[in-house]
């Protein structure tokens, strides 16, 4: 398991504007998989010393249980939809995301996930179709120059394709530096990049190590000196996918990769003062409870394989992130972002 190191607080008052805005999304993220992964690592998250938090409701436009498209679409174009959309409202007609939004503004734009960059939650911030499973549609997105940086895997939906177009020669071509691995990433020269790191989703942290960290890592220091400043959307992908299996050590360690994440992207922002951090969640997964003392996997009790309908937990730290309290509707999450970075500097 990873042990996230303790960040030291830096005191002082943040900007009145959010020049930079990183959204960190726990994939199928509840209070339970959190408080799981802060008992392992010897109770203490990252994530638990940011000083603002908000409940949010996490249904859809016509179900009581979202999924990642529409959970996704909510918080990247704040707007309820119906299940399984990407990037669409309840009519099929395509909404802006932040992403796209923020890029029009002249920031620097990154998305990095550790599935398929093509999956629910990426997509939902970068493409418009009607249904989650429309992947080589959704492929063709990144080639409208709307996201600088973009790092996770589904290779095959970009240079094995049913059309046999190869996206990723179109990419390059686009004036993309490509790569395929972490030593390249850490070798790149410019800041604009499309990383191809799997097939398909990445390995389990186990196997994958640290590379989502310093995907981060690196996009923040390629972005951090953009006169309009950056946004970057990261997902812990594979939370959820563990707790769909119901795999507890696992979806710990994705957990804790995750947190290790919003470590990096605190040292930033407290060191920055311009910086949005906000951690959410499309829905939970799972259902986990904790009936007993331990954390452990005989302890824990999983009461689906599938999403549930209670709500999340939102998190920031900020610039605007004081507007992130009560119960709120996913969509708001949009609302509050944007009025952060866009509000006139005192």
């Amino acid at each position: 398991m990873i042990l996230a190191a303790a960040l030291i607080f830096c005191s002082g008052a943040y900007a009145q504007q959010a020049k930079n805005v990183i959204v960190l999304i726990g994939d199928g993220t509840g209070l339970t998989q959190l408080y799981s992964a802060y008992e392992a690592n010897n109770n203490f998250l990252n994530i638990y010393t940011m000083p603002h938090t908000a409940l949010s409701v996490t249904k859809c436009y016509e179900r009581r249980v979202t999924d990642s498209g529409a959970g996704g679409t909510a918080i990247a174009c704040g707007q309820k939809t119906y299940y399984r959309a990407i990037g669409v409202d309840k009519d099929s007609l395509a909404i802006p995301s932040m992403l796209e939004i923020f890029k029009s503004q002249g920031k620097k734009t990154g998305i990095i996930v550790s599935c398929d960059l093509n999956h629910a939650t990426p997509g939902s911030f970068i493409a418009h179709v009607k249904d989650r499973d429309m992947y080589e549609e959704i492929a063709e997105f990144y080639l409208t120059d709307n996201c600088d940086i973009f790092l996770g895997g589904g290779k095959k939906r970009f240079d094995s394709r049913k059309d046999g177009r190869n996206l990723i020669n179109e990419i390059k071509s686009h004036g993309y530096e490509i790569v395929y691995n972490k030593q390249q990433l850490l070798n790149t020269k410019t800041d604009k990049i499309a990383g191809f790191f799997a097939e398909n989703h990445l390995p389990l942290y186990k196997e994958r190590g640290d590379i989502m960290q310093t995907a981060l890592k690196t996009t923040i220091d390629k972005f951090k000196d953009n006169k309009e400043g950056f946004f970057i959307m990261l997902e812990g992908s594979q939370i959820d996918m563990e707790a769909h299996s119901n795999h507890f050590p696992e979806m710990i360690d994705e957990a804790l990769d995750f947190d290790a994440c919003v470590g990096i992207a605190l040292d930033f922002a407290r060191k920055d003062k311009n910086t949005l951090v906000v951690i959410t969640a499309d829905h939970e997964t799972g259902g986990l409870t904790l009936p007993v003392a331990g954390v452990d996997m005989d302890t824990c009790k999983w009461t689906t394989t599938g999403h549930t309908a209670a709500p999340i937990i939102i998190y920031a730290e900020g610039p605007g992130s004081e507007n992130f309290h009560g119960v709120i509707q996913n969509n708001k999450q949009f609302d509050i972002i944007m009025d952060a970075a866009n509000r006139r500097k005192k």
